[in-house]
C-alpha cells in the first residue's frame, strides 16, 4: 500500500446523518415559526459545523448573532437527542474499514461536528474499528477547511501529510486535504456532487467505499 493513513470526514462520508440533522433543525425552525426546509436542502447546509448549518437554515433577515447563537444551541440539543434515529453507516463502509485495518493502515476521523458528539457517533457505529484518532470541533482549534487540526493529528501519529489520504464528500473536505498536503479523494455517495469535489481539489473520485483500497494501492505518494 502506498499510504500509511487515511483521514475520514464523518457526515456524508462514513455515516448518512442528513435526515436526523434536517429533522432536528426543522424542529427548531418550526418552534420559532420560521419556514422549514426539505431534507435535500440540508445537503447544502452541512459541512461547516452546527452553527453554520443553523445560520443557513434561518431566514436571511434573521441571521443576527444573537438569533444564530440561540438557535444553534437549540439545534444542538435537539440533534444530540436524535442523532441516531435515522442515521446509518453507508453500505460498504465497514468492509472498507476492515480491509484497511488488515493492511495496517492508520485510520483517523476529523469532523466539524462537536468533538464529544463525533466521538460518541464513531463509538456507536464503529465500535469494532481501531481508529488511531477521532476528533470533532474543539474550542480554540480552527475548523475545517483550516488544516491545523488535520496537521495536529498527523503529527501525533508520526505520519507525513503526503503519506495520508483524505476521504470526504464536500468542498470543505477537499480544501482541508489540499491545504494540509494530503491526497484528496471525493466520496460520490455523500452530500455533494462530483463537480464540487473536483473544483476544490479532489484528485480521485470513488463511487463505493471499497474503491478506496484500489486508489491507495495505485496512486503514488508525492
Amino acid at each position: 500500500m502506498n499510504y500509511k493513513g487515511v483521514m475520514f470526514d464523518l457526515d456524508g462520508t462514513l455515516i448518512d446523518t442528513i435526515t436526523d440533522l434536517a429533522t432536528s433543525a426543522n424542529s427548531v425552525m418550526a418552534r420559532h415559526g420560521f419556514p422549514v426546509h426539505p431534507v435535500a436542502s440540508y445537503k447544502q447546509f452541512v459541512g461547516d459545523g452546527i452553527a453554520m448549518l443553523t445560520r443557513r437554515a434561518l431566514p436571511e433577515n434573521l441571521r443576527d448573532e444573537a438569533m444564530v447563537r440561540s438557535c444553534t444551541a437549540a439545534v444542538l440539543e435537539e440533534y444530540t437527542q436524535h442523532s441516531k434515529d435515522a442515521t446509518t453507516a453507508y453500505d460498504g463502509i465497514h468492509d472498507m474499514l476492515k480491509s484497511l485495518m488488515l493492511e495496517g493502515c492508520r485510520l483517523t476521523v476529523l469532523s466539524n461536528k462537536p468533538d464529544m458528539l463525533t466521538k460518541e457517533l464513531i463509538h456507536y457505529y464503529f465500535s469494532g474499528v481501531r481508529f488511531a484518532g477521532v476528533f470533532g470541533a474543539r474550542d480554540n482549534v480552527p475548523r475545517k477547511p483550516d488544516p491545523a487540526a488535520a496537521l495536529e493529528i498527523l503529527a501525533a501519529l508520526g505520519i507525513k501529510p503526503e503519506e495520508c489520504v483524505y476521504l470526504g464528500d464536500s468542498k470543505t473536505d477537499m480544501q482541508t486535504a489540499v491545504a494540509a498536503g494530503m491526497y484528496p479523494v471525493g466520496a460520490l455517495w455523500g452530500f455533494r456532487d462530483a463537480q464540487e469535489l473536483l473544483q476544490y481539489g479532489a484528485q480521485a473520485l470513488i463511487e463505493h467505499p471499497v474503491d478506496l483500497i484500489g486508489v491507495m494501492h495505485t496512486q503514488k505518494r508525492v
